[in-house]
């Protein structure tokens, strides 16, 4: 079930499934909400699963400009408080992870629980195991043809947009996302920090994010790339149904998480 919302930034197409407590799925770039076949059916078991399509994915269509984290974070925090009807959980991945860690910074009052999967919070030159791939794509290239495909199928602006698009994003890439480790550390909702062991993001990026944010959670996912959630979707939902329905338990041995180590959020 599918319908278009108007927020201040653009005209954005959302679907819905499920009951409860809402939680909101941040599609990847270039993708569309076909991404998260494999997790819809669990987790709408357990939430009202909320699933925007970013400006210039999907159905929602581009604005004129140049796009940014920030611009699509400030369009997911009216789409929160307009449709969310209240704090939601938030699980992004890839760019959607940066959208969601740039939510939990700017508006704590309206997450949850983050789930930051396969993110970056530094420019993908400076946080990508493979820097010069993403300038070597190309919009009819076939590294791209499952994500043109999908654009074709569904955008209101036509596939001829497609080459469009696939510059912005490369260009917001070579200089975005740019949050300070100071912002990060605000960050007080619960956080998982999730990754495949062979991630187009590095693991040493990985774990810098992690260490970043207060009391953060890590899971590394053995035998998969940064497509970890299409890979091995049952250990990935099981990991996150584990944090956003669970409680912290207590460890025996605690170092990062030691109450006489903990920051100030």
């Amino acid at each position: 079930m599918g319908d278009y919302v108007r927020l201040p930034g653009v005209r954005t197409w959302y679907e819905a499934d499920g009951a409860g407590d809402p939680l909101i799925l941040l599609h990847g770039g270039l993708c569309t909400n076909e991404t998260w076949g494999a997790q819809r059916a669990d987790l709408a078991a357990r939430f009202r699963v909320l699933l925007p399509e970013r400006r210039g994915h999907g159905r929602t269509p581009d604005v004129e400009g140049p796009l940014s984290y920030r611009d699509m974070a400030d369009d997911t925090v009216a789409f929160i408080e307009s449709t969310a009807g209240g704090p939601a959980h938030l699980v992004g991945w890839s760019d959607g992870g940066i959208v969601a860690l740039l939510v939990a910074v700017a508006r704590p009052d309206l997450v949850r629980k983050v789930v930051a999967m396969g993110a970056n919070f530094l420019p993908f030159p400076q946080s990508g195991a493979a820097p010069e791939a993403f300038d070597q794509l190309t919009p009819d290239g076939p590294e791209l043809a499952v994500f043109r495909e999908a654009y074709e199928a569904v955008s209101p602006d036509g596939a001829g947009h497609w080459p469009v698009v696939v510059g912005k994003l490369r260009e917001m890439a070579r200089t975005e996302p740019a949050i300070a480790t100071g912002d990060l550390a605000r960050i007080g909702a619960p956080t998982l920090v999730l990754v495949g062991d062979d991630d187009l993001i590095t693991l040493e990026h990985t774990i810098a994010l992690y260490r970043a944010i207060p009391g953060s959670e890590l899971a590394v996912v053995p035998g998969t790339s940064h497509a970890l959630l299409m890979e091995k979707p049952a250990v990935v939902n099981r990991i996150i149904l584990d944090f956003l329905t669970g409680d912290p338990i207590p460890t025996l041995l605690p170092i990062r998480r030691h109450p006489e180590t903990q920051h100030p959020a």
